[in-house]
């Protein structure tokens, strides 16, 4: 029987599971030796229906609108896990943690004495040109001084093999409900193969994210009540609210079952009003409150921003952390990590040109097409020039865009992605992948061990998110680090931005 992978092709970019043609690296071993006893490649394709099948029956989904096919979609599942040894989750680990730390005092610093601007860190009409920064929201005290709670950071692996932050993801960062769907899947199908590796468990999260939700309760309330608001059934992420909702058991609400009497916040019952705390919330500042923001929103609740002013409901995450995930923003988190921390970043950003600054304007009007051009508040895959994949036409689009509103763009350059073999198909081939682990920030800094990998299905594409054509795999962060000791590839000096 011909072996699973006599035929996978590395490429030019840096693969996650091989060294060199037919030599796994020493984490992949077991996979490896695993696969190459299955019966060809006809059973694992009978296992991928499986795990497609058991997607279907518990409803796994996401929602496409702009697709003319229909906008209810299954997750596309890839049964070849991303596998990641101890050694290298630790600086991964150490990393996010010391991002988020930054990332949180600078979101306090500039809703309140902005230190950091009146020192010229950070340009002050980049932060008040920011879509996201609400004015409305400087000097307010917030619970337990924690201006983020949730985010979840986007990490790509470049042709060397080092790990880089994309972006990060502070408002409503989504997907982590696949990442359990993920693994309950991957259980099912190769049950024996993910106790061998010792692989570190993901459940947990859940049960962390909802005692993070009742620590930012006010402190007079002793048994606090919950809920997660959601823009309704239509909305992309409605699976995941719904899902996390359950997980949690707490009530998943619309802006329609909540009401703000002397600024306090109820859930209509059917035997009357109750109380509500705390409020994870799924949609934009723009529609939480017709009152203060969106005038035509009918998704929020109209007076819960003067209830969040006055203390009595707790809003996760805050109102205004979206400055800090402007993709403009991003550029200067190194600056945030020296400053705040006095700190030099674990992990490092991709080259960064913006638009707004006049000599990184001519250099991306120059180079478009070697550029990836995104828009600062754009997400999903949408607003966005991949320009060595982009025709003349394309190109010259952008160039007018960012041209008329310089502020809005910023261009990095063309990363080939990190690939992990997947099945297509009848076959395994290469495939880019990124990844999403979710950090959590309450009374200390949990994250989840693992997170969202998710894989361009599209062969040579570069955009991996599920509107554009993409899946995921299940992550496994190993327990015990006994199959390699190598230390992760770090960027030359030169390169570090």
């Amino acid at each position: 029987m011909p072996d699973l992978f006599d035929v996978y092709e590395l490429g030019r970019f840096y693969d996650e599971m091989f060294v060199s043609t037919g030599q796994p690296r020493p984490h992949y071993q077991r996979l490896f030796d695993r696969f190459a006893r299955l019966d060809g490649m006809s059973s694992l394709l009978e296992r991928q229906r499986t795990a497609t099948q058991t997607f279907i029956n518990r409803g796994v989904t996401f929602t496409v609108y702009s697709n003319t096919e229909g906008t209810e979609k299954i997750f596309p599942f890839d049964l070849i896990p991303r596998i990641v040894p101890a050694h290298e989750w630790a600086t991964l680990e150490a990393g996010l943690t010391q991002r988020m730390q930054a990332l949180n005092l600078f979101l306090a610093d500039i809703y309140g004495a902005q230190r950091i601007l009146r020192e010229g860190v950070i340009p002050t009409e980049m932060v008040e040109t920011s879509k996201h920064f609400r004015r409305e929201m400087v000097g307010l005290p917030l619970s337990r001084g924690l201006h983020v709670h949730i985010n979840g950071t986007d990490l790509i692996r470049d042709e060397a093999g080092a790990y880089r932050v994309l972006e990060d993801n502070l408002r409503t960062p989504s997907g982590v409900s696949y990442v359990l769907e993920n693994r309950q899947v991957m259980k099912r199908v190769f049950p024996n193969l993910i106790r061998d590796y010792r692989v570190r468990p993901v459940e947990t999260y859940t049960s962390d994210l909802l005692a993070l939700l009742m620590r930012l309760a006010p402190e007079h309330v002793p048994e606090p009540t919950v809920v997660l608001l959601t823009p309704g059934v239509f909305n992309s992420a409605y699976f995941e609210h719904a899902f996390l909702a359950r997980q949690m058991g707490i009530e998943i609400v619309e802006g329609s079952d909540l009401v703000v009497e002397n600024d306090r916040v109820y859930m209509r019952r059917s035997d009357g009003l109750a109380p509500v705390h705390v409020i994870y919330r799924r949609l934009d500042d723009d529609f939480l409150d017709p009152t203060v923001f969106r005038k035509d929103s009918l998704l929020g609740v109209p007076g819960l921003v003067n209830a969040h002013r006055k203390g009595n409901v707790a809003l996760c995450n805050p109102i205004g952390t979206g400055v800090a995930d402007d993709k403009a923003m991003y550029h200067y988190v190194p600056r945030m990590i020296k400053f705040y921390l006095g700190q030099d970043p674990i992990l490092h950003n991709v080259e960064t040109y913006l638009s707004s600054d006049r000599k990184d304007l001519t250099y991306i009007l120059e180079n478009l097409p070697k550029l990836v051009v995104k828009s600062v508040n754009e997400a999903g895959g949408y607003g966005m020039l991949v320009g060595p994949h982009s025709n003349q036409a394309q190109i010259e689009e952008f160039r007018e865009k960012i041209l008329a509103s310089p502020r809005n763009f910023i261009a990095q350059p063309t990363i080939g992605l990190s690939r992990c073999p997947s099945v297509c198909e009848s076959t395994i081939e290469g495939r880019h992948i990124d990844l999403r682990p979710y950090i959590l920030n309450g009374e200390s800094i949990k994250i989840m061990p693992g997170g969202l990998t998710r894989v361009a299905l599209r062969k040579g594409s570069l955009v991996v998110n599920s509107s554009q054509g993409g899946g995921s795999k299940d992550t496994w962060v190993l327990a015990a680090d006994d199959q390699s000791s190598a230390p992760i590839p770090r960027l030359p000096e030169k390169l570090i931005v």
